[in-house]
């Protein structure tokens, strides 16, 4: 195994493990997040997408990795958005949510796991035709926020973070 899978599965291992100490691996926790009861799992991502946001582009600036931008295709994003929230909303789980919530003994996660799995065969065995159209409507390449607005992606990441720490104070305001 190469250098970056080694990176890759611990990584992956750690993100595990917070998962659970978050307790967001719970069914629990993810209805109460479908019905806006519960925002324990809101926070938890928008906390990973800012660490993600800082982290990636502070790696990439000093040149220790390179971002691969993968192109805008919205026909993909939105079948593809549908999709994962309709799995989410039937199983109570998520990808990640899945694995952690099987790691810790709650078998019933294995339905979704196995769900997460035909769903990819479905797609492999379909990707050829969905290349030709599904995956061409509304095809904008690789685009970036601060591409667009021609600003630095630090102002962006900037907006990001006080807009995401807003939402965490409504949030401990509203006892969510």
């Amino acid at each position: 195994m190469t250098t970056e899978l080694w990176l890759g599965l611990g990584t992956g291992i750690i993100f595990g493990i917070l998962l659970q100490q978050g307790r967001v691996a719970r069914y629990e926790k993810q209805v109460g997040a479908m019905l806006f009861r519960d925002m324990t799992i809101f926070k938890f991502m928008l906390t990973a997408i800012m660490v993600g946001m800082v982290g990636l582009h502070l790696l990439a600036q000093y040149e220790v990795i390179s971002l691969s931008i993968k192109g805008t295709v919205l026909g993909a994003n939105i079948i593809g958005g549908i999709l994962f929230g309709m799995g989410w909303a039937v199983m109570g789980y998520c990808p990640g949510t899945s694995l952690a919530a099987l790691a810790e003994g709650r078998f019933h996660a294995i339905w979704a796991i196995l769900g997460m799995l035909v769903g990819a065969a479905a797609y492999a065995e379909t990707y050829p035709s969905l290349k030709e159209n599904i995956l061409t409507w509304g095809d904008y390449g690789k685009i970036t926020l601060p591409g667009i607005l021609e600003v630095s992606p630090w102002l962006v990441i900037a907006g990001f973070i006080v807009g995401f720490l807003g939402l965490f104070a409504i949030f401990e305001k509203k006892g969510v």
